[in-house]
């Protein structure tokens, strides 16, 4: 993990910022000896999140209303 004194990383933030994604940390030290560590946060994706289909054809009220009722008269 790369460190950075606290000078070089308000200097080069943006530059740690891209560090810190590629290399998954960065150290910051300051003078007095505290350190502090940069990670990246993880993106979470709901699992509900799916993508959508696209019909080939425009789908109407009455086309979604008869599969409905075909489905319900397949279960009987």
């Amino acid at each position: 993990m790369k460190s950075y004194t606290f000078s070089e990383a308000r200097q080069h933030f943006a530059a740690l910022l891209e560090q810190a994604r590629r290399d998954g940390g960065v150290r910051i030290q300051r003078r007095d000896g505290q350190s502090f560590v940069l990670l990246p946060e993880q993106v979470t994706i709901s699992p509900l999140a799916i993508p959508g289909i696209v019909p080939a054809h425009a789908i109407s009220r009455a086309d979604i209303l008869t599969s409905i009722q075909e489905g319900r008269h397949h279960d009987e």
